[in-house]
């Protein structure tokens, strides 16, 4: 009997923890089920990005990766609090293949958000615009056969990427123009094409504007011809199901512009481009290659002295004196840093001449420089600040900053205090400030020219 009872107590205790236990698994299950995409996302600590590897989406730099739209990826990923975990392609078809065989949470490529691809994939916002260019080789001026309008496009070797919103728009001017004859091909990229059309190997390829005003630094033949479309967005294409990634996105992107870090990513990838000359990005690619290999070892033991990246003190140098160690100003300035005697001798540099003491010492001017600055002046503003403290002094820049303050503009944002620097040229605003009068549009200009240049050696270093 007590055997009995023993035996239907354990089967009674077994009936009770599997019915616990089958509870516990249906509740696990109906969780399960309502985790949301974003849930699952950061569940596996980590966001699976498709991204198209170029100047204008993702690149491996000197030292880190770079390009906008991964410094953009990266930043929403921190936001999430889960790393990045990259699939990488080379051309935008291979990624919205990838797209398409559901690899990735999210493509990250440069992508124009177009009704014909709103059929097919679920988009993110919008967090670009961009216009089709015909870009051709500078040399048809001299043929007289530059496009100036549509029909000029007649008899032109023209190529573009396969499958790509290029070819729907030259197919559709086809239709209008005779003799318009083009190739699609899916064995280059645009970028590819674009180095092409510098080789005069092609006459023109289309380009949209943002991958064109890029590429253009490196490859100077090239030449806006047409404006081939309307404005396009760009935006991300993110996996479907549930809305929550796609609403995160939009909170987050939103809180990005407003906060003005947006603004300054596109101003570091982007507005230095107006200043694109060609005659001096013809001379500079000759003087990289002649020139900056004599005193590289210099910037790299700087580099590692002052924890300035050698890059960024080589653009510097060359905006100063375009790497001639006997480079003199009217103002007295000399040597591969252009400093003055008194700044000479405050870094201890004893010869200006000599290409390694100026270039020590101008590095270590400039750590003390960025030395100057509180934390609130963060990240790639940091040395926007501190290089145009180089060329302005740090007493204007001070006093931009305060001027800032009073017109309710950020004094720690580069993209605001480049507003404010003109004006202290103006009388109502320099006659309050401490250092008075400055030609405050130099210093702007200036930056712009150093991250020009920087980004040229970047390239350079890559190829």
């Amino acid at each position: 009997m007590k055997k009995y009872i023993s035996a239907l107590l354990a089967a009674v205790l077994l009936f009770f923890i599997g019915w616990q236990s089958g509870i516990l698994f249906i509740n696990i299950s109906e969780n399960a089920k309502r985790a949301t995409l974003l849930d699952k996302i950061k569940a596996k600590k980590q966001l699976d990005v498709v991204i198209l590897n170029s100047p204008t989406v993702y690149y491996m730099g000197p030292q880190k990766e770079r390009g906008f739209e991964y410094e953009l990826i990266s930043e929403y990923a921190k936001e999430i609090g889960v790393d990045l975990n990259l699939t990488i392609v080379y051309s935008t078809n291979e990624a919205l293949q990838k797209s398409r065989e559901g690899i990735g949470d999210i493509t990250v490529a440069s992508i124009s958000k177009t009704q014909e691809r709103e059929k097919e994939f679920e988009f993110g916002p919008q967090y670009y615009t961009t216009q089709e260019l015909l870009v051709c080789n500078n040399s048809l001026y001299k043929k007289g056969t530059f496009p100036r309008d549509v029909n000029g496009l007649a008899g032109l070797n023209i190529v573009v990427a396969k499958d790509s919103n290029y070819e729907t728009t030259l197919s559709r001017l086809s239709s209008d123009v005779t003799d318009l004859g083009f190739e699609a091909t899916t064995k280059y990229s645009t970028e590819q094409l674009l180095e092409l059309t510098n080789q005069k190997k092609i006459d023109c390829t289309v380009a949209d504007s943002n991958i064109f005003i890029i590429n253009q630094r490196y490859y100077p033949e090239l030449l806006r011809s047409l404006v081939l479309s309307d404005k396009k967005k760009l935006a991300w294409i993110i996996r479907k199901g549930d809305n929550s990634l796609k609403e995160s996105l939009y909170e987050w992107l939103n809180s990005y512009e407003h906060s003005g870090k947006m603004s300054e990513l596109r101003e570091f990838y982007y507005s230095y481009l107006e200043i694109f000359d060609y005659y001096d990005t013809k001379v500079f690619y000759k003087r990289l290659r002649n020139r900056l290999p004599k005193y590289k070892k210099y910037f790299l033991d700087a580099e590692e002295k002052y924890n300035i990246p050698w890059v960024l003190l080589a653009a510097l140098s060359y905006q100063e004196s375009h790497w001639n160690p006997r480079a003199k100003s009217y103002t007295g300035v000399r040597g591969m840093m252009m400093l003055t005697q008194t700044t000479a001798k405050q870094v201890g540099v004893k010869n200006r001449l000599s290409a390694r003491e100026s270039i020590y010492g101008g590095a270590k001017y400039l750590y003390m420089l960025e030395q100057n600055f509180p934390k609130e002046v963060k990240g790639k503003n940091r040395w926007a600040f501190t290089l145009a403290a180089y060329n302005v002094g740090m007493g204007h820049i001070h006093d931009a900053q305060k001027l800032a303050r009073k017109l309710n503009k950020d004094p720690y944002s580069w993209s605001e205090i480049k507003k404010v620097l003109p004006l202290l040229s103006q009388k109502k605003y320099y006659k309050s400030l401490k250092h008075g009068y400055a030609r405050g549009e130099e210093p702007v200009r200036y930056v712009n020219s150093i991250q020009h240049y920087l980004d040229m050696i970047h390239k350079d270093e890559i190829d």
